[in-house]
């Protein structure tokens, strides 16, 4: 044994051959913590002073190579002062530089993934071998900020500044077979034969065979384009990008920037000019917040995984009521692999179900995700019936009719009585009390809530909700089957519009009433989207449906009456009573025609203001940030009551379950990390303003207790 760490070991293969592997002790993947880039440091400089290795070969002693850097550590890092974070950067990238100046060549053999970090010391070795099911790719982006242990100016050198800005802008992972094209990977071979082929490369290199030296000098010079290129390449790319990226997520046309001013000059000044751009948008608010919601994800998944011991298996599941919900629930239960049981009580709806499901399972063909023969495959698991005589083969049922209390009650007792006596219960409802549904069962305590959002295979969020007699091994089942589903489960409690909708009606309520006081909704949708909204209120409405709209503000009225019941009649009523439901029957706010395409496109339509008129009672002036304030500030509060209800268990739950559930700019990190970064007395100022517009701006007594004691929501 050469060297022996907690990370890194060095020891000979033969008497020519060395292996440095990585295998992080205590981890189930190898990582770049602050104690294992050290570790590499002195890795390479054990391997460097022993004379007898001619060729070295990277490995990794995990079922995946390296997932990165430790992105716990990275808040705590880019906290310092940009001075400091630019020098530890550069001391970072003397330890990978030292990896690829070792006297002999090296060669990296990527069994599985190699994201971030790990891509990038697979860059610093003169020659990459990838098994056939390795992706590699340089996701920062992602997190705000961009490859910073030398991925700009060793991927650029290496296959181009137009495949590099392509690789690092988009931060998504490529399959081995798109690294060999671009030119990342030198080979790609069986996984049984990897350590096999690497080995063989590197003596192949040791004896002159492959040529590490050319390698190793294109990656230290500088980016070998005339002054036209450049201006072609960089230029054309920064305008594409920052279209594409939009002004809150400044990380990738900084990337490209960083790559152009580097390009003229060799490795170490290169590095250097990296470290600077990378300190820069490591020190941005974008990549506080979206690096906070990536950990605040892990602690979710770690809930959730804390359930897994109580939970059932869940082999094969049944949803009632096809239709477009209940086809989107059967598609992703299939395409995920657990067959799944379409009831309806007609043929049409059946038909309507399978239609949505072949749709989707077609564009994963197109897109090339699955073949046609797994298509059929996945089709199969879908099994449609309009009889009841299966139902009891299931282990979970997702009732998903009638968005009302008595058919509900009606299906659900009636299910509950066809079922096997460990099967699960469970409703897709938006708005309608769990708990009151249980009254209608035997076993209320194997029946809650598993609401999905629309439309069910591109949003990432379900809600299971607990009902007064929920049991924990009910929660805890339909849990694991969310995560069968590939969603992200956030467990709160039964309200009204559970934890969700009952944010989003208060932000409602702010539109509502700028509309009343005469504000111009397209206007408001215009500067919701500046503020980073994917949609406007308006449009938002017209997307969810103004029948449905309608139906859940009357929910809501209910249950908090002191806030949500309005006492003036609402603006988007009269788009309703013009039987204007939004996309759905082509007309709302906005009129829908279909492109070329063949997607709904939005159109104004001047007639709405006539529609409109009569529900205004003023007009009054107002600038763009005042909108802001009356539309965030509701939502905010809300979410500050649901924490203080206990309605969801932390703050980072409440803050994913908007990000995930309703589209929260992401970048602002959730609507309790807003109020954090606007600061808790601030945001009181800001909602005291607006008292006369009654109790949804009325900041909670607890809120006002945080303020005094200088409290966060998050350290």
């Amino acid at each position: 044994m050469i060297f022996q760490g907690d990370a890194f070991s060095v020891s000979m293969i033969d008497d020519e051959i060395a292996e440095m592997k990585f295998d992080l002790v205590g981890e189930s993947v190898n990582k770049f913590t602050k104690n294992a880039i050290l570790e590499l440091k002195k890795a390479c400089e054990a391997a460097k002073a022993d004379k007898n290795i001619k060729a070295l070969v990277l490995t990794s002693g995990k079922d995946g190579f390296v997932v990165g850097a430790d992105i716990t550590e990275f808040l705590g890092m880019f906290a310092q002062p940009e001075e400091q974070l630019v020098a530890d950067i550069i001391s970072t990238n003397e330890i990978f530089s030292a990896l690829e100046d070792l006297p002999f060549p090296t060669v990296s053999a990527v069994n599985g993934i190699a994201l971030g970090g790990g891509c990038e010391v697979v860059l610093c070795t003169d020659f990459r071998v990838m098994s056939e099911d390795a992706k590699i790719g340089l996701p920062e982006v992602k997190l705000g900020i961009f490859p910073g242990f030398g991925g700009t100016v060793r991927l650029s050198r290496l296959i181009g500044a137009d495949n590099a800005i392509e690789w690092i802008c988009t931060g998504s992972e490529k399959k081995s077979d798109a690294a060999l094209k671009d030119g990342v990977a030198d080979a790609v071979v069986k996984k049984d034969q990897l350590f096999s082929a690497a080995v063989q490369m590197a003596k192949d290199a040791a004896n002159g065979q492959l040529d590490f030296q050319s390698v190793r000098s294109r990656k230290k010079g500088t980016l070998q384009l005339n002054n036209i290129e450049s201006m072609m390449s960089f230029e054309t790319a920064k305008g594409f990008v920052a279209g594409k990226a939009g002004k809150h997520y400044p990380a990738p046309v900084e990337a490209i920037k960083t790559i152009q001013k580097h390009a003229t000059v060799e490795r170490d000044m290169a590095l250097a000019i990296e470290a600077k751009g990378f300190a820069k948008m490591a020190k941005t608010s974008v990549a506080e917040n979206l690096i906070g919601l990536f950990l605040k994800d892990q602690q979710l998944k770690k809930v959730a995984k804390d359930f897994d011991k109580k939970a059932a298996d869940v082999n094969k599941a049944a949803v009632l009521g096809a239709g477009i919900m209940g086809g989107g629930i059967a598609y992703q239960s299939a395409y995920k692999g657990t067959p799944i049981l379409m009831k309806d009580i007609n043929e049409d709806g059946l038909q309507l179900g399978l239609k949505e499901a072949s749709k989707l399972l077609s564009k994963q063909v197109d897109r090339k995700k699955i073949t046609v023969s797994e298509m059929a495959e996945k089709l199969c698991a879908i099994r449609p019936t309009l009889a009841e005589g299966e139902l009891n083969t299931v282990d979970v049922v997702v009732e998903a009719v009638v968005e009302n209390i008595d058919v509900k009650k009606r299906v659900l007792a009636h299910t509950e009585s066809l079922l096997k006596e460990n099967a699960v219960l469970a409703s897709n409802t938006s708005t309608i009390s769990i708990s009151e549904m249980a009254t209608a069962l035997k076993n209320p305590e194997k029946f809650c809530g598993m609401h999905f959002f629309n439309p069910v295979h591109r949003m990432p969020l379900v809600e299971v909700i607990r009902g007064e007699k929920t049991s924990e091994e009910t929660i805890a089942t339909v849990v694991a089957y969310a995560k069968k589903l590939g969603k992200t489960p956030i467990v709160v409690n039964d309200c009204p519009g559970f934890l969700v909708n009952r944010i989003l009606f208060p932000y409602f309520g702010g539109f509502n009433m700028l509309v009343r006081d005469g504000v111009d909704f397209q206007r408001i949708d215009k500067v919701m989207e500046k503020f980073g909204w994917p949609m406007g209120p308006a449009y938002l409405l017209d997307v969810v449906g103004l029948d449905t709209g309608i139906h859940a503000q009357e929910v809501m009225s209910e249950g908090f009456p002191d806030r949500m019941k309005p006492d003036y009649e609402i603006p988007m009523k009269a788009i309703f009573d013009a039987k204007r439901y939004g996309q759905k029957t082509d007309a709302g706010f906005y009129k829908y025609e279909l492109d070329k395409k063949g997607k709904q496109k939005k159109i104004a339509d001047d007639s709405v203001y006539d529609m409109l008129s009569s529900f205004q009672t003023s007009k009054i002036e107002i600038s763009d940030e005042e909108i802001i304030e009356r539309m965030m500030i509701p939502l905010c509060l809300e979410t500050v009551r649901c924490l203080e209800d206990g309605i969801v268990n932390t703050a980072a739950e409440a803050d994913m379950g908007l990000v995930y559930g309703i589209g929260f700019p992401p970048f602002r990190g959730g609507a309790l990390k807003y109020i954090d970064d606007l600061g808790v007395s601030n945001f009181i100022v800001s909602a005291e303003k607006y008292s006369s517009l009654g109790a949804l701006y009325k900041p909670t007594e607890k809120l006002k207790l945080m303020a005094n004691n200088n409290e966060t929501f998050f350290k």
